[in-house]
């Protein structure tokens, strides 16, 4: 598949990810030391909703479009960073932001972040994206994103996250992520990590979940979103995040949002979820 995120932005897909992502930002922060954020795969940033590209998929519809009715209030204490860092980026609600954003919503003063985007529009739209702000906390790169997140481990502050979420545009993308999970595991098993992946090729993500249990991580989460019957080919129905290393709350988290979630942005009756520990100290 080609996932060109202008057609796809505040779909159900996001809102997994970013959710899990502003969770994972929170636990760091819990802790005074500074952190470091890798986005391998960055994109350029913000997405009108009103564009040609959102409007000719309208998948935002049934995503972000269906999430202004409250949860229950144990759901909503997992959505609130999320919910706060979109307040705070697009008030009106006319954009949605794109792994960056979100990210610097996340970082308090002593924490850094490196956003990585290969394809040189969405770079120079990034860095465009990002000028205003005259943030020192953050810096654009634009180097293919497993080499990126090869150079860039372990960060000196030993502390912090690696966000890969590639377009998926090649065949051999789980056999690249297996093969950047195991050089993790091995260059900075202490770090945590989320790889996001849509859930279309079942052999192939098999094949990725073999191989990160063989990485070396002590704790391994499997999270899935399935809005309709999996389908081979035709839209994404069906989302996923591997953490290594997760919040030790996040599995936790997910049991009380998932189900309401599944329901809220269900296509059919065939929703569904999943949470499971592929490895567990």
């Amino acid at each position: 598949m080609n996932y060109r995120h202008g057609f796809h932005a505040g779909n159900f897909a996001d809102i997994l990810k970013h959710v899990i992502l502003m969770r994972m930002l929170a636990h760091l922060a819990l802790k005074p030391a500074p952190f470091r954020v890798l986005d391998t795969h960055a994109g350029s940033g913000l997405y009108d909703l009103k564009s040609e590209e959102a409007e000719r998929t309208g998948e935002w519809r049934n995503g972000i479009g269906r999430m202004g009715a409250t949860f229950s209030a144990e759901a909503e204490m997992v959505l609130a960073p999320w919910r706060a860092a979109l307040r705070a980026i697009s008030p009106e609600g006319r954009f949605y932001p794109g792994s960056p954003l979100f990210i610097r919503e996340g970082l308090r003063e002593q924490d850094r972040a490196v956003f990585n985007e290969a394809h040189p529009k969405a770079e120079a739209a990034l860095k465009k994206l990002l000028a205003p702000y005259r943030d020192p906390r953050l810096a654009v790169t634009a180097l293919d994103g497993y080499t990126m997140w090869k150079a860039q481990i372990p960060p000196k502050e030993r502390r912090g996250m690696v966000l890969v979420d590639p377009p998926f545009e090649v065949r051999d993308e789980f056999s690249q992520l297996a093969t950047g999970i195991a050089m993790m595991g091995r260059k900075w098993p202490g770090g945590s990590l989320a790889i996001w992946y849509p859930v279309k090729d079942q052999a192939g993500l098999r094949f990725f979940e073999e191989k990160a249990v063989e990485s070396g991580f002590a704790d391994i989460l499997s999270v899935e979103l399935h809005v309709d019957r999996p389908l081979a080919e035709g839209p994404l129905v069906g989302t996923g995040l591997l953490i290594a290393n997760p919040p030790f709350t996040l599995a936790r988290d997910m049991e009380a949002l998932l189900p309401e979630l599944a329901a809220r942005l269900a296509l059919s009756d065939r929703a569904r979820y999943r949470i499971d520990w592929l490895t567990k100290s």
